[in-house]
């Protein structure tokens, strides 16, 4: 539903208007191009100005003269096999304006948000100055912000990694940058979150508090003069800036501004936007993509014991690794920092404790696939060389780390990387890195992305890092952008009072069951275990229930939520159901619907916290109960608890 109303003095507004009718976004063009959201009759984002600027000054949104509207009504399915379920529907109504000066503003109305992007229709090169990007509110709304915890010289550098701040919208700090995704809280369960979707050819987008109730965006300028530094010289530190934030071709769709609007917690946990607005897969045959688990080594410290060798970065440790995995049916180890000789840069240069041909002999003999680290100037600096030696040998794909940055330098680097594997059909695990942004759909070679604050922390971080509340955060938030790897799986469980961190051998936050939770309650196509294979094999019921879990799936449903609470989500392979739940420190009874596995009684194993699992967090009772459809299940949660359930 899409129509224009002419007024003598401000122009032309255009509605657009979402399939089911609750959502509608309101676009101005007069003086200025600007747009509103309303959802279910009241307004959720008020009048917010949009605009890019040439590096020549001009300024497309200002004085905006409309040459052409086109509108569309889309009902359709897009696959997405590597990811939350096999397809999604795609459905939308849009509306282009086009102006005169060759450029056009696509909009988007969906049942969950609304999404906006510049169109240049340009026959030069562009370079962008900068792009107005703002978000105005009705109310001084509670906003859930994570600040980028840049460096003192260039708040650009960081690692996509904090908690949530709740703050007033009037009081985000304006000393700091926010990155996305964020949200705002507007009262009576409805919720904005911003985001954005198909980033490529530009940096990306942050916001900044006003003062006011409303926030402003920005973005990292161009590099200018970087010098190689940073964690292990394996960083480009940029020294000094352009004026201006990108280069671009002429002719190209710009990144969407996404405003997703949802009226309770569950749906906004179930928001496929950031997936749905992005470019189609650029890769023809993915029949190679192999998602998995991985055996995975850094967290634990290498940490193996009752054997003859000397456990670190030797073929001896890592044969225990292939062992293990090929023993649990577990896809792939990988050998993280420390297989190439350190601060070289140089991902040509092994050390001599490793022989790769011989473990990747190995690993191959049992079915198990080997998986290399690389820090980002070695992979950036000889990226070619490096996947066409590494994927004749074997290799399956890298976990590229520490980007630490999006601007378009990174940004470029990023695509560069996924189609360079793409050709030589490896897989990518992007480490120190921004959010996906629907790169997961563009290269569905990239399986997985960090950008989340995930158990890595509790190596290292106090009790004052509440990563229990974030758990509950995230899948309301920085999962809408797309999976995490978050690498679940301690078998070490520490309740408020006997967490502590240690780096040697690290525990999580919160129950065991918790922890098995985690594996069906995150997105995560490659997913890493974190603990070592030796706690693993002491605690055999639930190694065998994380050996089991899929990492991709058919069909995925949040059954329950409130973000920061609590929620429960329900995943389908094939026949089988995988359900979960997580609550914060407060316990729980939980009553989880079960009317999806339709009718007749079936089998489930279900993993409950135990009675005394406030006082012990590794504390479980596994048993085997018959559900059906029409009777409810109650479970009860320990604080910091979860339970795991398989219904076949």
């Amino acid at each position: 539903m899409i129509f224009a109303v002419a007024t003598a003095f401000a122009g032309k507004n255009y509605d657009i208007v979402s399939p089911d009718g609750h959502l509608k976004a309101e676009v101005s063009v007069g003086d200025d191009l600007s747009y509103s959201v309303i959802f279910n009759g009241k307004t959720v984002v008020d009048a917010s100005t949009l605009s890019m600027t040439l590096a020549d000054g001009t300024v497309w949104g200002k004085n905006p003269k409309v040459s052409k509207v086109s509108k569309k009504a889309v009902d359709a399915t897009v696959p997405s096999p590597f990811y939350r379920a096999e397809s999604m529907k795609d459905n939308y109504n849009s509306a282009t304006l086009d102006f005169k000066g060759g450029w056009g503003v696509e909009f988007r109305a969906y049942n969950d948000g609304v999404a906006y992007r510049f169109i240049s229709k340009q026959k030069k090169p562009l370079t962008i100055a900068d792009e107005e990007v703002t978000y105005n509110f009705p109310v001084d709304a509670t906003a859930y912000v994570p600040y980028a915890k840049g460096r003192k010289d260039d708040p650009y550098f960081n690692s996509f990694e904090n908690e949530y701040s709740k703050v007033k919208l009037s009081e985000v700090d304006r000393n700091k940058i926010v990155f996305l995704p964020m949200v705002v809280d507007l009262g009576d369960d409805v919720k904005v979150m911003i985001t954005e979707s198909d980033l490529e050819q530009f940096p990306g987008l942050y916001m900044n508090g006003t003062g006011t109730k409303g926030l402003k965006g920005s973005h990292a300028k161009y590099p200018k003069r970087s010098l190689q530094g940073g964690h292990n010289n394996l960083q480009m530190v940029v020294q000094e800036r352009e004026d201006f934030i990108a280069k671009a071709d002429g002719t190209r769709t710009f990144p969407w501004r996404v405003a997703i609007v949802t009226g309770n917690d569950k749906e906004m946990a179930a928001t496929n936007l950031s997936y749905l607005l992005a470019s189609p897969s650029r890769i023809a045959d993915t029949a190679w993509i192999k998602p998995g688990k991985v055996a995975w080594d850094w967290w634990n410290a290498w940490n193996i014991t009752g054997v003859d060798f000397k456990a670190g970065v030797n073929n001896a440790t890592y044969k225990k690794y292939i062992d293990f995995a090929a023993e649990n049916g577990i896809e792939y180890v990988i050998l993280d920092e420390g297989w190439a000789v350190n601060k070289k840069a140089d991902l040509m240069q092994v050390v001599p404790e490793i022989n790769l041909e011989e473990l990747i002999a190995y690993a191959g003999k049992k079915n198990v696939g080997i998986v290399l680290w690389a820090g980002y100037h070695a992979f950036d600096r000889d990226m070619e060389n490096v996947c066409s030696h590494y994927a004749k040998m074997g290799v399956k794909g890298f976990k590229v780390d520490f980007m630490d940055r999006d601007d378009q330098e990174v940004v470029d680097f990023v695509h560069r990387a996924a189609a360079t594997c793409g050709k030589h059909n490896l897989f990518l695990d992007l480490h120190g890195m921004y959010k996906p942004a629907g790169l997961n759909r563009t290269y569905p070679n990239v399986l997985n992305f960090e950008g989340v604050n995930g158990l890595e922390q509790m190596k290292w971080s106090t009790i004052d890092l509440d990563q229990v509340e974030y758990d509950v955060m995230i899948p309301f938030i920085r999962q809408a952008a797309g999976p995490m790897d978050y690498t679940p799986g301690a078998m070490k469980n520490g309740t408020k009072h006997t967490y502590h961190a240690d780096y040697y051998e690290p525990m999580s936050q919160g129950t065991r069951c918790r922890q098995l939770a985690l594996f069906t309650v995150f997105d995560s196509p490659f997913t890493m275990l974190s603990d070592t294979p030796v706690n693993y094999d002491r605690e055999p019921e639930c190694r065998d229930f994380i050996a089991a879990v899929p990492t991709v799936w058919d069909e995925t449903l949040i059954l329950d939520g409130k973000m920061g609470d609590y929620i429960v989500t329900a995943r389908r392979k094939g026949d089988t159901w995988y359900v979960a739940g997580l609550t914060d420190w407060t316990p729980r009874e939980l009553v989880v619907d079960l009317s999806f596995i339709g009718e007749g009684s079936r089998q489930a194993v279900v993993f409950r916290d135990g009675a005394n699992a406030a006082h012990n967090s590794n504390d479980y009772k596994k048993e085997t109960v018959k559900v059906n459809g029409k009777t409810p299940m109650k479970v009860k949660l320990a604080p910091g608890g979860g339970f795991a359930m398989v219904i076949k």
